[in-house]
């Protein structure tokens, strides 16, 4: 065993490149990819409260539901983007005074889960599965499809770009998602967290033209389509309080043919799983050094 020095010492392989903290000198924001978040981040006065009474009073709603108030921050990240359809720097700072938790807290939180948006999205989200099963049977294709479909100027859209302005009728923003869970039904694409399952470049290519032009076609199973910021609110867990409103708005059938169809064998054979058992555990021998 080597003895520890007191300075650390340079190995064999040494960094080509060292980066030195910024001056006092260095134009932040002049070099930041967003300036605009740059000047909110350097500025000394606190963000600015844009949210109105009624997100206030959701807000206080979201916290009453939870024994420590910081439990509430997941909700309350999907009722900023209900309003503002992404998290902005406001955002945070709204969060964090609601909560009693620093901007830096609500950030690391923010930037953590890809469902918070940190850039404005259009009035639908499409989410195309690119997994490895999804990707085999042609969600990667369906991916390319649409950045060309809806790409402007001889260039593809990229990931989490939006065609047409934010939160405008007809934008929407395209992704590439992990797997959505639906692998029985893939490939799979979500509008707004809403499945589209069995999908081909063509009917993808379809089913965003049917959303530009203003259309909102059925999910192959689930609830009814809304608008990226309606899916917030219910993320954010508020629901119509009309059971008649809520049931045709928000429920509906999640379970397909294929997802139920291992049951229904199961069923029809009569097969059923055994009954756990009361086993005990292995004798393991002793380690080295300890007695028997």
């Amino acid at each position: 065993m080597t003895n520890p020095t007191a300075v650390p010492e340079p190995g064999p392989r040494g960094a080509a490149t060292t980066h030195a903290a910024a001056g006092p000198d260095t134009d932040v924001v002049g070099i930041a990819p967003d300036p605009a978040a740059a000047e909110g981040i350097l500025a000394d006065a606190p963000a600015e409260d844009i949210f109105g009474e009624d997100v206030h009073t959701k807000a206080k709603d979201l916290i009453s539901r939870y024994p420590q108030s910081r439990s509430a921050l997941l909700p309350m990240l999907h009722l900023v983007q209900s309003v503002q359809g992404y998290v902005s720097q406001e955002g945070i700072a709204f969060c964090g005074r609601q909560l009693g938790l620093s901007d830096a807290e609500v950030s690391a939180v923010a930037t953590f889960y890809t469902m918070y948006k940190r850039r404005p999205c259009g009035e639908h989200l499409v989410s195309v599965c690119t997994n490895t099963l999804c990707a085999a049977l042609g969600g990667d294709r369906i991916y390319r499809t649409l950045q060309e479909h809806l790409g402007e100027d001889g260039k593809p859209l990229g990931h989490e770009e939006t065609v047409g302005e934010p939160g405008e009728p007809g934008s929407l923003t395209v992704e590439h998602a992990e797997c959505l869970a639906a692998c029985d039904l893939g490939p799979v694409l979500q509008v707004n967290y809403e499945y589209f399952d069995n999908q081909t470049p063509e009917k993808a290519v379809a089913l965003v033209d049917a959303l530009r032009a203003g259309k909102k076609p059925a999910p192959t199973r689930g609830a009814p389509l809304s608008d990226f910021k309606g899916a917030e609110l219910q993320l954010a867990g508020f629901f119509p309080e009309d059971e008649a409103t809520y049931r045709g708005d928000v429920d509906g059938p999640s379970a397909a043919v294929e997802t139920l169809r291992g049951a229904a064998l199961a069923q029809d054979r009569g097969w059923v799983a055994p009954a756990a058992q009361d086993v005990p555990l292995p004798t393991l021998p002793p380690k080295d050094g300890e007695k028997k």
